[in-house]
Parts: structure tokens; C-alpha cells; sequence
């Protein structure tokens, strides 16, 4: 008997992620988890607040200001004045960050690749069709943006 469906994209998606972790040690990267990947897929479409950022991650603000804090340190990610609230801060990716966006989707594809030279590149674009299916079923074209299930 085959694990349920679910399951299965779960343990893929852990695989995925290991093999794109893997080629980032290799490349000398620093050691970025997953909840980082979410920060960098959120910021690259807008800047936000670490409120804004805790709301979209479902952490409290103390969890999303110690991630922003990685990567300001690494330099990824800026914070910038907020143009009406003085207390508050803007996060924005760095030139850097956006290199390490466009870095991450080249490693995703090397990945997509490996996978597709197992099962064949029909059965990978059969896959997107029937997620992309399921997903527009369930949110239409409002589709909600990446987060994380904790």
C-alpha cells in the first residue's frame, strides 16, 4: 500500500528542500532554513513590517524579528525608515537578497530537473497542471501567497 497523497508531497517537499540545501553548501552559502526561503519569497513580491511579515509566516513578531536579524546580518535583507509610522521599520530585500532570489530559483530548477530526468519532463508539466488544478479549485485567482504550515 502507497502512502497517502499528502504524505507523499510532504516527504517530497523535504527531500526537494534537502537537495536544494545540500547544493547551497556547496556553493559556500550561509546555513539558511526553510523560514528563511518564506522571508525572501514574501519580501521579493513587496517590502513589509515585521508585524506584517509575523502575520504571514503565523509566528509572533519576537520569531519574525530574530529571522530578519539573520539576514540583515548577512546582509539580504534591509530595514528602512516606515513613511508614517516612526517607530516602525520597512524590510526590503538588499541587491544581495535579490542575487539570492534569483540564485534559489536556478538551484529550484536544477532540482525540478533531477526529478524530471527520473519520471520524464511530460509527467513533471502533468504534475504542475493537476497542482495548479487543485490549487485554483480551492483559492481561484486569489491564490494565497507561499507560506509555511508549522
Amino acid at each position: 500500500m502507497s502512502e497517502p497523497v499528502p504524505l507523499l508531497f510532504a516527504m517530497t517537499y523535504r527531500a526537494m528542500s534537502d537537495q536544494m540545501h545540500d547544493r547551497l553548501a556547496e556553493l559556500g552559502r550561509e546555513p539558511l532554513r526553510p523560514a528563511h526561503g518564506y522571508v525572501f519569497r514574501y519580501l521579493v513580491s513587496t517590502p513589509a513590517t515585521v508585524v506584517e511579515l509575523a502575520a504571514q509566516l503565523g509566528v509572533t513578531k519576537q520569531a519574525a524579528s530574530k529571522t530578519v536579524a539573520e539576514l540583515v546580518e548577512w546582509g539580504y535583507v534591509e530595514r528602512r525608515p516606515h513613511e508614517t509610522d516612526r517607530r516602525a521599520h520597512v524590510l526590503a530585500l538588499t541587491g544581495r537578497g535579490q542575487d539570492y532570489v534569483r540564485l534559489a530559483d536556478r538551484i529550484w530548477t536544477e532540482v525540478e530537473e533531477y526529478w524530471a530526468a527520473l519520471v520524464g519532463a511530460d509527467r513533471i508539466e502533468a504534475i504542475k497542471q493537476d497542482l495548479t488544478a487543485y490549487l485554483d479549485s480551492r483559492y481561484g485567482d486569489s491564490r494565497v501567497k507561499m507560506r509555511p504550515v508549522w
